[in-house]
């Protein structure tokens, strides 16, 4: 809902491409100077801690958000809020993803990614139809989403704060710096991790079609807000749909092919999105890049619990979250920066492009995520 509000309220105020990828900017910039830092923090201190003290300053700038557009605060302050959330971020994502291992069983972590993947979605699914129902409503204001928003962001901190795990296995290092170190050690030597998450980043760096829904809901397709806020729920719709079908189906026999051939799929149909300018069709490539996407987010993350021991989750964690929030936002500013000069259609044909380039160039590569193919033991 807080990402529909901020993406709405921002191009109705200034009708610019360009203000719309400065929000990936800004994000992003916080989660690549701390996000390893606080991989390091995740692993020496208490988790659950780290993640209250995150999410308190996320709901505290919801607050602030909606003292800024019910008085119609200056736009610079928005983004200074969202450099705050881009914080909260960094030291939130580490700690959520290095927690998960303590409170579920480890035959259960394709599961456990499977669910956490659903529960995400599920949200991102609700969050923007309702949030574009809501500004239709109240005549184009966004005032009441970003209060919304910081109603639920506060209630996940009470959630947090009752969930109950076993102690986290310290590290050994002494040295912070050679804690961090290690953990990047530990990455590059694992090719498979590390050739998933490259994969990942490169190809939604150029895949950020989503950032310019607002423009296409616009100026394309002529929908309104109602029609960006379905527009933003396809993608995790599909998402959704697809994170049903894994939970009921036997584990990955095949899984980097299967990863390789969804992120290709995930480029072809942007680019089918990217020439649309029939709503309907639009409205299917969105939830087919959710179904592709989420196939790749399992696959990612249950590596990433399978293979990673438990004093190295907080860094390796971070690592990830600096190479999947680098590619997110910043796909969305370098979409937002081809949109300015380019165009939209042209940003997001060039986007799915490149993202068919960058399965090749894995393809070639990283045989060893060509010849991986289980995901690990479980039980169901």
């Amino acid at each position: 809902m807080l990402t529909f509000a901020v993406t709405w309220d921002l191009w109705t105020r200034t009708h610019s491409a360009f203000a719309l990828g400065l929000v990936g900017l800004v994000l992003v910039l916080p989660v690549i100077l701390f996000a390893l830092p606080a991989g390091v923090m995740a692993d020496r201190k208490n988790r659950r801690t780290i993640l209250l003290v995150a999410q308190t300053g996320a709901a505290a700038m919801a607050v602030v958000l909606t003292t800024l557009s019910a008085f119609q605060g200056p736009v610079w302050a928005v983004y200074l809020c969202l450099a705050f959330l881009g914080l909260a971020r960094a030291f939130s994502d580490p700690a959520a993803s290095a927690y998960v291992p303590l409170v579920v069983p480890a035959e259960h972590f394709t599961r456990a990614a499977t669910w956490n993947s659903s529960m995400f979605q599920i949200a991102v699914v609700t969050g923007p139809a309702l949030a574009g129902v809501l500004v239709g409503a109240f005549g184009g204001s966004v005032t009441e989403v970003y209060g919304i928003g910081a109603v639920f962001l506060a209630t996940q901190v009470v959630l947090v704060a009752m969930i109950q795990a076993r102690p986290a296995i310290r590290p050994t290092e002494t040295k912070a710096w050679h804690s961090l170190v290690e953990g990047l050690k530990f990455l590059w030597s694992n090719k498979v991790v590390f050739s998933a998450i490259t994969l990942d980043l490169f190809a939604v760096l150029f895949g950020g079609a989503v950032a310019l829904l607002p423009i296409y809901a616009t100026d394309i397709l002529h929908v309104g807000p109602w029609g960006l806020g379905l527009l933003r729920s396809a993608p995790s719709a599909g998402a959704l749909l697809m994170a049903v079908i894994l939970a009921h189906r036997p584990p990955f026999r095949k899984a980097g092919i299967t990863l390789l051939w969804c992120v290709a799929g995930f480029g072809a149909v942007t680019i089918v999105f990217g020439l649309s300018l029939w709503f309907p069709l639009s409205l299917a490539m969105l939830f087919l890049l959710g179904v592709l996407d989420n196939v790749s987010v399992v696959i990612r993350q249950t590596l990433m619990l399978t293979q990673v021991p438990d004093e190295m989750r907080g860094r390796t964690s971070a690592v990830n979250t600096v190479f999947i929030s680098s590619s997110n936002e910043l796909g969305d500013f370098e979409s937002g920066v081809a949109a300015g000069f380019l165009g939209p259609v042209v940003a997001v044909v060039a986007g799915g492009i490149g993202t068919l380039l960058v399965v090749v160039g894995v393809w070639k590569f990283f045989p060893q995520l060509k010849a991986l193919k289980g995901l690990g033991k479980e039980k169901s």
